[in-house]
């Protein structure tokens, strides 16, 4: 009796009270939000102590003013809309400190600040804030930056490196142009303008490189950042590993030196921290080769066959577009059900 009367009185009692609704997905983790974005900054120190150490003030102010932009825009947009403040998850952070990594060390203070706040406003918060947004929102700041003020944003190199670790004798050897990135100095001697070899780039690459943005100053943190994320199971080893091979595959087929072409500009932070980005890429493990694939075909493309030359901003914005598309074709199976439960 007391059973039914306790199933009877179950009955007449609303289903939210019997059982917790919630938004998919239901699967509980202990990372959170804040604790993702705060090991992604954490696997980016290293990279950015050294790129302040080489680049001194100057990207150190850089540096400041863009995640200043980004924090700052991200507060007064949501108290505006009178949504609850988020700064404190990290991902605004993260975005301005992505987004100065990616522009060179001389800018004025006022561009990183501009690039902050576009980045958050126009990669982010138009689409509905974190979760919602299609781009990568670090480099729809730097885009805008780029589109812009194309003339900082390709002239604005160190001149002078700050650390005694970069080559001097090799500077000068290479760096014929002046203010030259080494893509823009390769490019140079594919047309045959230049006499350079490819080879003498790699060590300054590696560990002390005094051109181009503030991210590109050493191959070797940005590898070791990307351990400490496969390391924590943060990122799908999927997507660095088949962009930076598609970019050496094709370059090693067209003539041009594959290490080198590896190294070089932005392609490995691009592939390492700003493709892997959870919102940005395909949900499914084929569909995020095929993304990052097609980032690097599209890489390759732009920097040997356009007039700009470096192409992983614009390969990754453009991919992000794709994805949609990659999810509709390439769809997950549905939990608990094996190969073999599907085909019966």
């Amino acid at each position: 009796m007391a059973d039914n009367k306790k199933t009877a009185e179950e009955k007449r009692r609303p289903p939210e009270e019997l059982f917790h609704i919630g938004v998919s997905p239901h699967v509980r983790d202990r990372d959170t939000t804040s604790s993702i974005m705060g090991w992604v900054i954490a696997a980016l120190i290293p990279l950015t102590a050294y790129s302040i150490y080489i680049g001194g003030l100057s990207t150190l102010t850089v540096i400041i003013c863009s995640i200043a932009g980004a924090v700052g825009c991200e507060f007064v947009l949501q108290r505006f809309m009178h949504k609850p403040i988020t700064i404190h998850d990290l991902s605004a952070a993260l975005t301005g400190l992505l987004l100065a990594l990616t522009l060179p060390p001389r800018l004025p203070f006022w561009m990183p600040l501009i690039g902050g706040a576009v980045a958050i406003a126009l990669g982010k918060q138009v689409f509905g804030g974190l979760g919602h947004n299609i781009f990568n929102p670090a480099l729809v700041g730097r885009a805008f930056l780029f589109i812009s003020w194309s003339k900082y944003m390709t002239t604005s190199y160190l001149q002078k490196p700050v650390a005694w670790v970069v080559n001097t004798s090799t500077i000068k050897s290479i760096n014929a142009i002046t203010s030259a990135t080494p893509l823009f100095a390769m490019s140079e001697a594919r047309k045959g303008a230049l006499d350079i070899q490819a080879s003498k780039y790699y060590l300054p690459l590696l560990f002390g490189n005094p051109w181009g943005c503030i991210g590109e100053v050493s191959g070797a943190l940005i590898i070791l950042g990307l351990i400490i994320l496969l390391t924590k199971r943060l990122i799908d080893w999927r997507i660095p590993v088949c962009y930076v091979g598609t970019v050496m595959i094709l370059s090693l087929i067209i003539g041009a030196d594959p290490v080198f072409s590896a190294l070089a500009g932005g392609l490995l932070l691009g592939a390492c921290f700003m493709a892997t980005d959870y919102v940005t890429n395909p949900m499914t493990s084929w569909g995020k080769a095929i993304f990052a694939v097609g980032c690097g075909i599209v890489t390759v493309v732009i920097r040997f066959y356009s007039h700009l030359p470096e192409g992983v901003m614009f390969s990754i914005l453009f991919m992000n577009g794709i994805t949609p598309v990659i999810d509709r074709f390439i769809k997950p199976r549905p939990y608990g059900v094996g190969k073999g439960s599907a085909k019966a």
